[in-house]
């Protein structure tokens, strides 16, 4: 059946999907059988995920239902901007009430009580307070700055995520307007989480209470009438580049800095701010506010404005794991597994010649991906070296290792990806840094992003040139690697390496009508080869033979794909999808949907990896890809599918590393039609399984670069996995990454 036989019922809303999708992190700190700092890890991570939730996709929305703009994608569930704004909403308020629930009533407690204490003003001993004090007057008060809001004094324009404190006042004494209303900002760049004593790192008070205490020296001569905080989030998907004339690096520049002063799109408002002064700010801000039930007397609707029962921006709690030092709190570190073949000791490309090898991380190190690298621009042999880089570390060893080669006299190119979403201005740094080196730096294309993740390398041998390739599905970066699940190959392959070539030249010169005869490479056909390869396996089940699709990705999107996943169902393909995110697709629908099952899994790695898998016995194919099922994928972004041919490293994907996702009761939920998730239980005997702890497991029998047998069943006792950091969440846990609005412009157009 053609997509558009699908009506719009046929399909769950994006934007509610992914609010699913933060709901189950949060469930993670509301789990009390995690390890306590772990918890307040995950409470970081939904707080830092709805941010950039509201600075794109709540910021497009706004613009489609009061500005006139088309979407780039309409709703495949055909909701409009204006009705989605008000269910999303509703689901936040929701889920922000459960948010800080859990941190009042639950992890805060339960710190005090392990013996890590967040205090508040009135709890400080005379000592205590005496501390705070000088501190306050030493390290605080000079970074600040009073703003008053008078007719001499506009409003400022307050920065995006920025946490200040207003307040009203009354003059005491001096110059100055009878009453008036004030702000100020607390200093980002100072520790949220403050100790009561210095060198201690047990009882911490917030810098928000210090500051709020202590305004009378802030504002010297005036009486403090109230005093409350707030927070304002900024659209953040704002045009980069608006012409194809401007030079992109400095155009990027110069619009990395106009963002910060963009229109808010939201206000969270601390317990103390009064009525009055919260109606000042939304004014200024040009805010709406949602409408009161009259029932309840609770806020319904859309509105910008959101009540917080406690401390605002809990994505720094992030900071208080750094500063208590407190191991038991949190998860035996995991030491991801050395490779037998890929050693430091050892020539990689001798190795890499001999057979093709798979990486899984964070279960296997990510060493060997620098070391190749770092070898190739060692090797006197190794004529050329070509990197995309999206997103990296901040002190990257592979660019240390390209800027190296290029120094050394190589051929080296780096394709610095400068639209990537918040980390612009850390690659604009490193693009300038590669191009003093001698680097050949290219930005790729004015309206594609280049999301795909390859490394080539060129070395003489003998009277001959081979080539070298690793293929990814995550970024270059060894920071998250140890946080995210990915996949990585490398491969000497002849035509697979010819091909990896012939799309670094199209992304550096637009050389085309190359013959893919491995790769599958989008925006030219990965939508359609995904569903030609959907299509033979429902055409398998019509003809009575075995079929089977599985796809693990991060997002479900697209219309068309999900309508031929439909077909395959209603053709009798077994269908198993783990996604990790937005799922748009309704399960178990009979007569549509009754053989197809979502599940996704949340836990301490971020699951990042793409696989995809069609078929069974001798004529199963198996992929992975640098993309999601996504119309941004497939038609905005240069993104690569690759195959696994090597039977070893097919046996590892299909029999250890896919079951143990499809067999995971412990931190799987099961996509139900109606787009709510529920836990994935044991069935009667059946044991406890947790995916990453049974890679975890093992990875510690073996080293890799091997071929693996099918695992043993997993024991029910599990060792714990390691601590996971904040940022894990960051790169594409978040909401997706709307594109620019030019883009949108031109779609429309």
């Amino acid at each position: 059946m053609p997509p558009s036989e699908y009506q719009a019922e046929h399909f769950l809303n994006r934007e509610l999907s992914w609010l699913e999708f933060n709901k189950r992190v949060l469930e993670e700190a509301q789990d009390d059988s995690n390890p306590l700092l772990e918890r307040v890890k995950f409470l970081s991570i939904f707080s830092s995920n709805l941010d950039e939730f509201f600075m794109v996709r709540v910021a497009g929305l706004r613009e489609q239902a009061f500005g006139a703009m088309a979407p780039q994608d309409p709703p495949v569930d055909g909701v409009s901007a204006i009705v989605q704004l008000n269910l999303i909403a509703d689901r936040v308020r929701r889920l922000v009430r459960e948010q800080y629930t859990c941190w009042n009533e639950s992890v805060r407690p339960s710190l005090a009580r392990a013996g890590v204490r967040v205090l508040s003003e009135h709890d400080l001993s005379v000592d205590q307070r005496r501390t705070v004090d000088d501190y306050f007057r030493q390290r605080v008060l000079p970074i600040l700055t009073p703003m008053a809001i008078d007719p001499s004094h506009p409003s400022p324009r307050f920065n995006n995520r920025g946490v200040y404190l207003a307040a009203r006042l009354k003059r005491r004494m001096g110059i100055g307007p009878a009453a008036m209303d004030a702000v100020v900002q607390l200093p980002q760049m100072s520790p949220r989480f403050v100790p009561s004593q210095p060198g201690q790192s047990r009882d911490f008070l917030l810098l928000d209470e210090i500051v709020a205490a202590r305004l009378t020296e802030v504002f010297g001569g005036y009486e403090i009438l109230s005093c409350g905080s707030f927070r304002v989030t900024r659209d953040m998907d704002t045009d980069l580049l608006d012409e194809e004339g401007d030079d992109m690096l400095r155009a990027i520049e110069r619009r990395l800095r106009a963002r910060q002063r963009s229109e808010a799109v939201r206000i969270e408002a601390g317990s103390g701010m009064s009525d009055e002064l919260l109606d000042t700010l939304v004014r200024e801000e040009e805010l709406r506010v949602a409408s009161t039930d009259p029932n309840s007397n609770e806020p319904t609707g859309y509105g910008e404005v959101y009540p917080v029962d406690g401390p605002l921006d809990l994505s720094r709690l992030t900071e208080l794991i750094d500063q208590v030092e407190r191991p038991d709190l949190l998860h035996p570190t995991f030491r991801p597994k050395p490779s037998s073949r890929l050693s430091e000791e050892k020539n990689p490309f001798v190795q890499i010649a001999r057979s093709d090898l798979l990486l899984h991380h964070p279960f296997d190190a990510f060493r060997p991906v620098v070391n190749f690298i770092e070898n190739a621009a060692r090797d006197p042999d190794v004529l050329a070296i070509k990197q995309t880089l999206y997103r990296t570390s901040g002190d990257s060893p592979i660019v240390d290792a390209l800027i190296a080669a290029a120094e050394a006299g190589k051929h080296v190119t780096a394709l610095v990806e400068l639209k990537a979403r918040f980390d612009e201005a850390n690659n604009i740094s490193w693009a300038r840094r590669l191009e003093r080196s001698g680097v050949h730096v290219v930005f790729g294309f004015m309206d594609l992003k280049t999301h795909c993740k390859l490394a080539l390398v060129v070395r003489q041998e003998g009277e001959s040139v081979r080539r070298y390739a690793h293929l990814g599905t995550g970024n270059y970066n060894p920071s998250t690697a140890r946080l995210y699940t990915d996949l990585g190959l490398f491969t000497a392959d002849p035509v697979m390496t010819e091909e990896v070539a012939n799309l670094f030249n199209f992304l550096t010169g637009y050389s085309q009508n190359h013959d893919w005869r491995k790769l599958i490479v989008a925006p030219q056909d990965l939508r359609e080869r995904t569903i030609e390869l959907i299509d033979e396996q429902a055409e398998r089940s019509r003809r009575g033979k075995k079929s089977w699709i599985f796809a693990k990705l991060n997002s479900l999107v697209d219309r068309a794909t999900i309508a031929a996943l439909y077909d395959a169902s209603r053709a009798g393909t077994p269908v198993d999808l783990v996604v990790r995110g937005m799922c748009c697709l309704k399960p178990g629908l009979p007569g549509l949907s009754e053989n197809i099952r979502v599940r996704s899994v949340v836990d301490r790695f971020l699951e990042h990896s793409r696989i995809m898998v069609f078929g069974t016995g001798a004529k199963q194919s198996v992929y992975l890809s640098s993309a999601d099922w996504m119309p941004r994928n497939f038609e905005r972004r240069v993104e690569v599918m690759f195959p696994i041919e090597a039977d070893p490293l097919k046996t590892r994907i299909v029999e250890e590393i896919v079951p143990a996702y499809l067999r995971d009761n412990l931190r799987a939920r099961l996509l139900t039609a109606n787009g709510n998730y529920t836990r994935a239980r044991p069935n009667g005997n059946e044991p406890l399984h947790r995916s990453q702890q049974e890679l975890c497991d093992i990875a510690e029998g073996r080293t890799t670069g091997e071929s693996i047998p099918a695992p043993a069943p997993a024991p029910e006792t599990k060792k714990p996995i390691s601590r996971t950091a904040s940022k894990a969440f960051r790169d594409e846990a978040q909401p997706s990454d709307a594109e620019t609005k030019t883009s949108r412009k031109r779609a429309r157009k």
